[in-house]
């Protein structure tokens, strides 16, 4: 099987030695390779969403996007909507978040506390809330009306796809012995929304277009360029957001093909024409988190009118290839096979199976396929909403539908927005990750002021738990059980150790990552007070969402040294050591006192009943299933409990994750997932995975908890785009785990559900990529390289252990036994060993 595992390019062949090997074979390849030689093959099994009627509810529809713009292509045929969204449209203005009265409600509140009276510090705690975040908005419609005679379309040829291999929605139908196809995708290079329209036979194709929102807008058709201009605003503030988008008409067709005005000028009407592109660019004001709209250099209007004339000389194939290009660069670095299943949107007989059909039918079949299909989703779903330069993926990555959105689409720092950027580095895409690094940077020049201001902690920063586009870092608005909860900017910064322990990317560490836990650190070692016992403790502290029943008998949410709290800050303090470390910096005042503080930390503690301790005090737990699994943290995706160093704690995290059970939002059962992967309990995880695929019905989504829907969105309910996101991070988390030191493999492989199998590209910690198979649920073959120089990694499978001290662009090979037979050099001509 070794060539299942040689990257796309032959001169990274590996000579086999198949007379001395067994089917255990291992491929160490340490080599100075671009991402662009490691692309691999994708396309083994089938990549496509596929339905067989239009859209009748939002989240039967397809998502398409480019990082900043995204659409939703419903496919009706008679009258289609795209609906449009761009990721800088949001309410308000830059806020001052800090508020005066803040340190005279903390004082208060941390007296209650420590008298024990937690009833009434939580009660006092909601001074300490703010004003709520600001909304994400939508950007508008694009409107197509067919002719009458669509009306009358054969449904038998109606098919609708999401093709996950190019990036691309498909919409064919026949009306009247015409094939009818419409294209769309959304170009990250050429930054635009692209949509082909055709017909089977010369002439057959009429529709009139037009562009629409529910925000405050004025449509304008330019006079003779085939161009429709909407102009508008975002609600909520006078001198708040403006925006543009800008509608290009390309037709191609005979002598009687042609472009009209109707309505005023409001619409464009197509008659006779063989084909049409449709170009959407679109632009706002939004100039940083730091610029008010009304002081903006950016001229939306300007900008849609340079994109398209930047475009007016790029045929439709070229924006394709290009398309194509960017997209697979990044998509084909990692592919997935799983045990053969129906593999597939077609049945025995040929015929279109949907895919919420084979949702349905997953308690039954367990189609290992599906399984695949939402692994490789969740990475579209990042590319598509997270890009170099764009915004944060939100609640919802970047796909709204609503003024008003569940949560207000904003960011959540408590689980959502981490569990979004989960599979970048696992799966492969580290350029995806970058908009939360650039985030994070905004959130710490404002939450030096709000951890001055409401917290007397002179250095450093902090957020809490909701924020939003003006890198908003006070608390929320409410009740302390959420808004109370100094954390979110600490959980963010542990993506900074994690970036580099991928990456092994120095600059960034240097230059961006520990500017970020330098100040997060030094907020976390202000926020700190001597409890009991001497140990640093915070007060106050919540576990995220979660209430206790104090000694009185009464609810509360106000206690101190939560055990996510504690989890986190020891996980903080652990990466800025090992950041110091390895910047030469470890004498530095600031890491001094980091680690005289993190040996102080509490411990987290085991409960009578044998489940980790959540709260400092074994408090009763009103609500023993609740959704969050925050007291976990240190197990995954932190890394304080792990089988090899902590069993007690790892024994108490599995009693923890039984009390809990298995009902819960799509995020909770994703985080699960990863949770019982990291234990090695693969029976377990893979029941959350099965757990996962359960179709929710979008007219009834209330009587539902957690699942899918139609277009595979996963549901809180309603839809969140974190469990989509987390799901292919906590596959690739059974697979393989890596240390930086230590390599499992195969660690929570479900062998009786998924016997056969590849994994390809998948990334683990220390550089290292790896491509691995496994036949009758017994590992066959594994090849490993580097992206950077030389390397020691401990390989473990089962019991089996080796140390491989690796020389760079050396190839080494082992046999079952873990032995190595063989070293080769990967230099050859047109490598850059």
């Amino acid at each position: 099987m070794a060539s299942s595992l040689s990257t796309s390019r032959s001169h990274h062949r590996i000579n086999s030695i198949s007379s001395f090997l067994g089917p255990l074979r291992f491929l160490f390849l340490i080599a100075s390779l671009h991402d662009s030689l490691l692309l691999v093959d994708a396309t083994a099994s089938s990549l496509k969403l596929t339905f067989t009627a239009p859209a009748k509810y939002w989240t039967d529809a397809i998502p398409i996007g480019n990082g900043r713009l995204g659409a939703i292509v419903w496919g009706g045929v008679a009258n289609e909507t795209l609906q449009l969204n761009d990721d800088t449209l949001w309410t308000g203005v830059p806020g001052s978040y800090s508020d005066p009265n803040a340190p005279a409600a903390l004082s208060v509140v941390r007296k209650l506390v420590s008298s024990g009276l937690y009833p009434e510090a939580s009660a006092e705690a909601i001074k300490l809330s703010a004003t709520p975040s600001q909304v994400y908005q939508l950007l508008g419609d694009i409107v197509l009306e067919f002719d009458a005679s669509h009306q009358k379309y054969d449904p038998t040829t109606y098919l609708r796809e999401l093709d996950l291999e190019t990036a691309t929605a498909t919409v064919k139908y026949s009306v009247a012995g015409v094939d009818y196809t419409r294209e769309h995708f959304a170009t990250n290079p050429h930054q635009a929304i692209v949509t082909r329209i055709s017909g089977s036979k010369p002439g057959s194709l009429s529709f009139t277009l037009h562009l629409h929102s529910k925000l405050n807008h004025t449509t304008t058709l330019l006079p003779g360029q085939n161009q429709i201009l909407l102009q508008g605003s975002c609600r909520g503030h006078p001198n708040g957001i403006r925006f543009a988008a800008m509608l290009d008409l390309r037709i191609r067709g005979g002598e009687k093909a042609a472009v009209s005005v109707l309505d005023g000028g409001n619409k464009l009407k197509v008659d006779l024409a063989d084909s049409a592109v449709l170009i959407l660019v679109a632009s706002s004001s939004f100039d940083g988190p730091f610029t008010s709209p009304v002081d903006s250099n950016k001229d939306p209007n300007s900008d849609c009118h340079k994109a398209l004339s930047s475009l007016a000389n790029v045929a439709y194939a070229d924006l394709r290839a290009r398309h194509l290009e960017d997209y697979q660069s990044l998509f084909r670095r990692v592919s997935l096979q799983l045990s053969p299943g129906s593999n597939s949107d077609s049945d025995s007989g040929g015929h279109v199976v949907a895919t919420a059909e084979r949702v349905k039918s997953f308690k039954t079949d367990e189609d290992p396929s599906l399984v695949v299909l939402m692994f490789q989703y969740g990475r579209y779903l990042l590319i598509s909403c997270s890009r170099p330069g764009t915004q944060v993926a939100n609640l919802q990555g970047i796909w709204n539908k609503d003024v008003n959105p569940p949560w207000d689409g904003a960011q959540h720092l408590n689980i959502n927005l981490q569990m979004n950027y989960w599979p970048a580095l696992p799966c492969n895409l580290k350029e995806c990750q970058e908009p939360l690094f650039d985030y994070m940077s905004s959130l710490a020049v404002n939450g030096k002021k709000t951890a001055k201001v409401n917290y007397g902690v002179n250095n450093g920063w902090v957020a809490h738990q909701v924020s939003d586009i003006w890198a908003k870092t006070s608390p929320d608005q409410g009740d302390a059980v959420w808004a109370m909860w100094p954390m979110g900017g600490a959980w963010l910064c542990t993506h900074v150790w994690e970036h580099y322990s991928y990456t092994m990317d120095k600059d960034f560490l240097g230059k961006k990552g520990y500017p970020l836990l330098e100040g997060c650190a030094e907020f976390l070692l202000g926020w700190l007070v001597v409890g009991q016992g001497g140990h640093l403790e915070t007060n106050p502290s919540t576990s995220p969402e979660h209430k206790f029943i104090a000694p009185d008998g009464k609810q509360a949410s106000v206690s101190n040294s939560t055990t996510m709290d504690m989890s986190i800050i020891t996980q903080v303090f652990s990466d800025i050591l090992a950041a110091a470390e390895t910047l030469g910096r470890q004498n530095d005042e600031l890491v001094h006192k980091v680690r005289l503080a993190r040996a102080r930390l509490p411990p987290t503690k085991i409960a009578k009943d044998g489940t980790v301790m959540e709260w400092a005090f074994e408090f009763e737990d009103p609500e023993p299933q609740h959704r969050h699994v925050s007291h976990l943290f240190g197990l995954f995706p932190g890394h304080a409990i792990t089988p090899q160093h902590t069993p007690d704690l790892c024994s108490a995290s599995e009693k923890t994750l039984v009390k809990r059970g298995v009902e819960g939002p799509g995020w909770s059962t994703v985080w699960k997932t990863a949770l019982w992967a990291r234990l090695q309990k693969s029976n377990k995880a893979y029941e959350m995975v099965k757990h996962l695929f359960n179709l929710v019905d979008p007219a009834h989504e209330g009587d539902y908890e957690g699942g899918v829907f139609s277009n595979l969105f996963t549901a809180h309910p309603p839809f969140q785009i974190d469990a989509n996101l987390g799901f292919s991070a906590a596959i690739a988390e059974m697979l393989v785990q890596g240390t930086g030191t230590d390599l499992y493999l195969l660690p929570a492989l479900p062998r009786d559900k998924w016997p056969d199998g590849c994994a390809k590209g998948l990334r683990v910690k220390g550089g290292v990529t790896l491509n691995l198979c496994w036949k009758q649920g017994q590992l066959d073959e594994v090849g490993v390289w580097s992206t950077e120089g030389d390397s020691v990694q401990q390989l473990h499978y089962g019991e089996k252990m080796v140390k491989a001290s690796v020389v760079s662009c050396n190839v080494y090979t082992f046999n079952r036994n873990l032995v190595c037979v063989s070293t080769e050099s990967l230099s050859e001509e047109g490598s850059s060993c």
